[in-house]
Formats: C-alpha cells, sequence, structure tokens
C-alpha cells in the first residue's frame, strides 16, 4: 500500500528536476567544462584570470586605447 504512491511521488520527483535543469541550462555545453580543464594556460602571469605583473604597473595615461 505504501511503496506505489511513494515510487509515483519520487518519479515526479525526479521528473520535476529534470525538467528543472534542462531548463535552467544545465545540459547546453556538455564538451565546453572538459576542454577546459586540460586547456594549459599560457599567460606570464601564471593563474588564471590574474593580469601578468607587468600589466599592473601601468599608468591609466600610458595604457593603449583609451
Amino acid at each position: 500500500m505504501l511503496l506505489i504512491p511513494l515510487s509515483v511521488v519520487l518519479v515526479f520527483a525526479i521528473g520535476a528536476v529534470f525538467l528543472w535543469s534542462v531548463r535552467s541550462g544545465q545540459f547546453d555545453d556538455l564538451e565546453g567544462p572538459a576542454h577546459r580543464v586540460v586547456a594549459d594556460d599560457d599567460r606570464p602571469g601564471g593563474t588564471a584570470g590574474t593580469p601578468p605583473a607587468s600589466l599592473t604597473n601601468i599608468k591609466p595615461e600610458e595604457r593603449q586605447g583609451g
């Protein structure tokens, strides 16, 4: 008596979570994260997202383009 209603509720819960993940874009790019893990970071600064030390000492008037 308990297992059938419990399994039906579980199926609806799993379906709702799956639909939410599809609509929120979880499955849009399946290969991108795998390529980002093995991609080399060739920046001279070392860590991704951190500008090299040579760029942090530039005065605003010395920057190109603006």
